[in-house]
């Protein structure tokens, strides 16, 4: 009996701390700013997209966070439904400089007005994303 007292406090008290060490986890808060970037976009949330964007945010070297609006919202007006279909995908944080990490992925998007995709296109894509304030924004988009 006096175990099974202690065992609940015991295993919240680990599962408190497990959860603490992944926002201490660079890599795992990289995961989830890429997956929160893929679920703002098929959410069609320019405003929570754009606070991903890091002040300096570039996309294909000239492109800037006007850009990223508007691109977003022409994106959207056109297509009821969004989707960014990440076939693979792997991010990595900087070993030497700690402060950046990239992402490297392979994704359809895709865009309908009812259930089936009237569009869809694949891409290679690389980002590059920079931490700021402890949070990882996204600082750099290239695409083929």
């Amino acid at each position: 009996m006096p175990i099974r007292k202690f065992a609940t406090p015991l295993l919240l008290l680990a599962l408190l701390l497990s959860g603490c060490g992944a926002k201490d986890d660079p890599q795992a808060r990289l995961e989830a700013a890429v997956q929160q970037l893929q679920d703002n976009l098929e959410a069609k949330r320019t405003t929570a997209v754009l606070d991903q964007l890091h002040g300096e945010f570039r996309a294909q070297q000239s492109n800037d966070r006007d850009w990223a609006k508007r691109t977003m919202t022409l994106l959207f007006l056109r297509h009821n439904t969004v989707k960014v279909l990440a076939l693979s995908k792997n991010s990595r944080v900087d070993t030497t400089y700690h402060d950046k990490g990239y992402t490297d992925a392979q994704v359809a998007l895709t865009g309908a007005e009812g259930l089936i995709p009237d569009s869809a296109r694949h891409y290679t894509v690389k980002l590059e994303w920079w931490q700021d304030d402890g949070e990882w924004k996204l600082a750099r988009l290239e695409w083929q």
